[in-house]
């Protein structure tokens, strides 16, 4: 169905009944206002921490979070809807981040405001507005829609300051919110505010000795001299501790929609509730799942066993990224190199289904949700899986040379008229170069093997160039049974193995057309050769 003929009204009726997991969260938002939407509409925010660069989790929460938006809109069309990217850079800066220059610059400003910390780097006036300006180049990049929101500017600008004289005026219920979770030690000194002092500039975690609801101010003693200070808790000469901080972003900025990782599950449940004390509804949302490393183990930035989204993006497409995400939120998922080729292949299969689909089946198939209602045209004549079968066979990183096989198998493409291919070309050259290649080793056969690839041989060559892939794969199957191979398995392992390097393989007709009748032929006497 094309969308020509899909009307607003058909999508919605689709929609409303659709089981793809962003319709599923979108019909939260739907039942938060059952007597219609405010004016300024729906609100959906993601939360970044600017100690460190944006990464592939940041990726996932954003993509995720955009998918639910589109779901939405398409469910309550004419009802505006808006995504922050929050950056929470008014934290104190805790410790140094491993590998970044001017270790000692970073040192002698520890503890205070991110935004008040010197920029190692020197291109930025501080290393709070140096990650921030890496956060939006980073989903700039993507083509994101959002709009991008400052703790410091939030704070010191006023915004939050009615929000924040609520919390101290409701001081005792919050904190007996957060005081059950917390060591003894911790409780003994806890307190949801955290003055910025006047003198040193320190974000401080310090008990408060008194609290002045009507002046708006606490005070507490200075660490280091005990002396008395005062300060208000508004126009950013405090700052919340994080799960009441999230709770008053909440309610001042009117979220309606946050996701978050499966290990913040007790920090949206603390969180909501101080919301309540508030007097607000917390956010919809769901918690999903976190990735693992090759091994299973539990991916950590501070082990670095992770994919970054730099390597994927370097084998992979950023489609093919967004499926993966896509994919079940809420299951623990491997994030390696050697998942990245599958989801390439399942991409373009979703893809080439798309247009013939009904509407019902295209709001389910992921193309939809990872290209925001509007996937392109299909364009793609030969699977990832095959390119990367090419390039390893022939064992060159050229997309050029690649290029040459690809257009002799399909007339009329191009690397300026089909770009998607073309990435796919530069994708697969660089993934067998890296870790296809290097282990290829190709096996002798052994006698019946032998003989039955001296037949195919005489078969392909009785049937001559310029065949297509179907017939290719007949003389494969053909020859297969006719040296005895009950399961053809055995025999397509045994050409794999020989031919390629590998107990995989691609489908043997198609891998023949592409890469030519003559090159096979080379291939499989070469394998003889071994004998």
């Amino acid at each position: 169905m094309t969308d020509a003929t899909i009307t607003p009204d058909m999508l919605r009726a689709a929609a409303l009944d659709n089981k793809a997991w962003p319709f599923e969260e979108a019909r939260k938002l739907i039942a938060r206002y059952p007597n219609g939407f405010p004016e300024a509409g729906v609100l959906f925010e993601t939360g970044y921490g600017p100690s460190g660069l944006p990464h592939i989790g940041t990726f996932g929460e954003v993509v995720r979070t955009t998918m639910v938006r589109r779901a939405f809109e398409a469910m309550a069309p004419g009802v505006r809807t808006r995504l922050i990217a929050f950056s929470d850079d008014m934290d104190g800066l805790r410790k140094v981040p491993d590998g970044l220059p001017n270790p000692e610059m970073l040192r002698a400003a520890l503890n205070k405001p991110l935004t008040q910390v010197p920029d190692p780097f020197g291109t930025h006036p501080s290393f709070g507005a140096h990650n921030n300006a890496r956060l939006r180049a980073f989903l700039d990049s993507f083509g994101f829609e959002y709009e991008f929101l400052s703790a410091t500017d939030c704070y010191k600008s006023g915004r939050f300051d009615a929000v924040l004289r609520q919390i101290l005026a409701h001081y005792d219920a919050v904190t007996d919110v957060i005081l059950p979770t917390l060591g003894p030690e911790r409780r003994a000194t806890y307190a949801p505010f955290l003055p910025i002092d006047p003198q040193t500039g320190h974000v401080l975690q310090v008990p408060l000795i008194d609290r002045d609801v009507a002046a708006g101010t606490v005070s507490y003693h200075r660490p280091g001299t005990g002396e008395l200070v005062t300060v208000p808790v508004t126009g950013g000469h405090c700052k919340l501790q994080w799960k009441v901080d999230w709770a008053m972003r909440w309610v001042a900025l009117g979220v309606d929609y946050e996701m978050a990782g499966k290990d913040l599950i007790d920090s949206v449940t603390l969180s909501g509730r101080v919301a309540r004390v508030l007097g607000a509804t917390p956010p919809a949302g769901f918690n999903y799942e976190l990735f693992l490393d090759a091994s299973g183990q539990k991916i950590s930035k501070s082990k670095g066993n992770g994919l970054t989204i730099e390597e994927w993006l370097v084998y992979g497409p950023p489609e093919s990224l967004a499926l993966y995400m896509y994919q079940n939120p809420r299951k623990a998922k491997r994030l390696h190199v050697d998942v990245i080729p599958r989801a390439i292949d399942e991409y373009a299969d979703f893809l080439a289904r798309y247009p013939e689909q009904p509407i019902e089946q295209q709001l389910g198939n992921p193309v939809h949700h990872v290209h925001e209602g509007r996937p392109p045209r299909p364009e793609l004549p030969v699977s990832f899986s095959l390119l990367l079968n090419l390039a390893s066979v022939a064992a060159t990183d050229d997309p050029a040379r690649l290029w040459t096989y690809v257009s002799r198998q399909a007339p009329g493409t191009a690397p300026d008229t089909h770009k998607l291919l073309d990435r796919l070309v530069r994708h697969a050259a660089a993934y067998a170069r890296d870790f296809v290649i290097p282990g290829l080793r190709r096996r002798a056969p052994d006698a019946r093997e032998a003989a039955a690839l001296a037949d195919l041989d005489a078969r392909l060559a009785a049937l001559g160039p310029g065949q297509d892939a179907e017939a290719y794969q007949n003389e494969v199957y053909a020859a297969g049974k006719a040296a005895g191979f009950e399961n053809l398995r055995d025999w397509f392992k045994a050409l794999y193995e020989t031919l390629i390097g590998s107990s995989q393989g691609p489908r043997m007709g198609s891998f023949i057309a592409l890469y030519g009748l003559t090159e096979s032929r080379a291939l499989i006497a070469e394998a003889i050769k071994r004998v």
